[in-house]
């Protein structure tokens, strides 16, 4: 009786101290903000999922920033994924506007450990994406040393609507952007709870793919995340495009002024016109019918997002910590780009006007064929430029290192085909597509996995056995080529289209190029 005591006192001190203390008396249980939660315990790692970060943001939530968690009372069970956010699509899991939840796979044996911690976004064009991928489990990834977390956060139109009565009772004056603060309110019960399960929330790095990678790219330039990380990962991301009231690929961002006159026009289609009414639709009304920027992608608010990256790292205005990016070599194969060579170049004339010809030249069709380097139009707009741009920014206006990486993966054979979009989540996982192998792809996803974990452990992603990573240098700048069997270092792929496409975006920063746009 008295150890029992001395155990439940033991606890309430660490609880407020802020340390979570693990169970003395059940394998996986955990007391973090809340409550206690039960994990699954498996032989070398215990996993949790559906652990809520915040409160639902249901009701007079809908489109607010993440408030605290709601305590419970007793052991909650964490063994199942939680609902997905709103979205178009199945999912076995099903959909909900309750969706603010993570999940933890770690491997450390007591909360002594203090494991690197890797924080997953997905991507999925802010209108989609889930923690509950199986290609993203973080089984594989924990075993390599790591804490894996995936983190859901709201989407769509529900996840970044902007309005005017939204803004006027917001106390910063702006709306839009709920699910980049539902990932600082992730990142922010991490640092406060991870110790629990054996992590160092010092040594926290955030990754993500796509949309995710974009969001790693957000967070690296929001001052509300500063302190939440040590690293960051993004593939295929980047958002160092100017602010465009047409979106396309790359020039996705609004002001906060044009995304409100947006969801004046989102409220109207639905038959509403008041906030309250708003709010009192069934959440599918605002579901994504495809993968739409209107009122489903973060914003320039001036708060979360204060302006245009590029024009903020010129400055020296971000989170200046070590990252690691890249891109694929094909992703303007995944991103419908015409298939004739008239209807692509017409596209091309539409988006750049009078660049138009300049960029045709440097990446140019062959005959009637868009080949290749005429989908790298697509790809660099859109992930490339982007990526490059951050590297050769960072690298100028910051103190920590940078990696670049080029993903090249893909079977010998008749065509130009390369590696699409998305295509290196799988190695990242080590979750290979058995059904499609390639050769050397064993080897290659290895190296990844041990690439990207070395960098949450150290913040440099080289390691024993393998090939050398160089840091990203403006003087003599060099990306890494993944591809399998042995990645190598060699040159930043399509330099000079890229200094083709950058010449495009410094025009459109300038007045001309800004009233161009309107």
């Amino acid at each position: 009786m008295m150890e029992m005591y001395k155990n439940s006192i033991l606890c309430l001190m660490l609880a407020v101290a802020g340390i979570c203390a693990c169970s003395p008396d059940e394998p996986g249980r955990v007391r973090v903000e809340g409550g206690w939660i039960q994990g699954e315990v498996l032989e070398d790692m215990t996993v949790y999922k559906g652990i809520p970060f915040a409160a639902p943001p249901v009701g007079e939530l809908r489109w607010k920033a993440p408030q605290p968690v709601i305590p419970w009372e007793g052991v909650r069970e964490t063994k199942d994924y939680a609902a997905c956010p709103m979205q178009a699509g199945n999912n076995p899991y099903g959909y909900s506007e309750d969706c603010l939840y993570l999940n933890i796979w770690t491997p450390a044996k007591s909360p002594k450990d203090k494991l690197p911690v890797m924080v997953w976004i997905y991507g999925g064009g802010f209108a989609g994406g889930a923690t509950a991928d199986p290609v993203t489990d973080g089984t594989e990834l924990a075993r390599k040393g790591v804490i894996m977390v995936s983190t859901a956060y709201r989407v769509g139109k529900i996840g970044f609507l902007a309005h005017p009565e939204l803004s006027a009772e917001d106390p910063h004056g702006v709306s839009g952007n709920y699910g980049i603060k539902d990932q600082i309110a992730a990142l922010r019960w991490i640092r406060d709870n991870i110790a629990a399960f054996g992590g160092d929330p010092d040594r926290v790095t955030i990754f993500g793919e796509s949309a995710g990678g974009i969001s790693v790219s957000m967070l690296c330039a929001s001052p509300l995340a500063e302190g939440l990380f040590r690293g960051a990962i993004s593939e295929s991301g980047g958002s160092f495009g100017p602010t465009r009231p047409t979106t396309y690929p790359g020039e996705n961002m609004k002001t906060l002024t044009q995304a409100e006159a947006d969801g004046v026009r989102i409220a109207e289609g639905l038959g509403v016109k008041t906030l309250a009414e708003l709010r009192a639709l069934d959440a599918s009304r605002f579901v994504e019918r495809g993968l739409s920027a209107g009122g489903g992608w973060p914003i320039v608010d001036g708060y979360v997002i204060p302006d245009d990256q590029y024009r903020l790292y010129e400055q020296g205005l971000f989170n200046n910590v070590d990252v690691l990016v890249g891109y694929n070599s094909d992703e303007g194969a995944s991103f419908g780009v015409a298939r004739e060579a008239k209807a692509h170049e017409a596209s091309v004339r539409q988006r750049y006007g009078s660049w138009a010809e300049r960029l045709l030249a440097a990446y140019p069709v062959e005959g009637d064929a868009v080949v290749k380097t005429a989908r790298d139009l697509m790809r660099d707009a859109a992930f490339g430029w982007h990526t490059v741009s951050w590297a050769r920014l960072q690298a100028k206006h910051g103190g920590s290192k940078v990696y670049l990486y080029y993903f090249d993966q893909h079977p010998d054979g008749p065509g130009d085909a390369g590696s699409p979009h998305g295509q290196e989540v799988r190695y990242v996982f080590q979750h290979l597509d058995e059904n499609h192998p390639i050769e050397g792809d064993d080897a290659l996803m290895q190296a990844i996995g041990d690439y990207w974990t070395n960098f949450a452990k150290t913040g440099d992603p080289n390691g024993p056995g393998l090939p050398v990573w160089p840091a990203f240098d403006n003087a003599a700048p060099q990306a890494m080529y993944l591809s399998g069997p042995t990645p190598f270092a060699g040159p930043v792929p399509g330099e000079a289209s890229l200094n083709v496409l950058d010449a495009y975006f410094a025009w459109r920063r300038t007045p001309d190029g800004a009233a161009w746009a309107k």
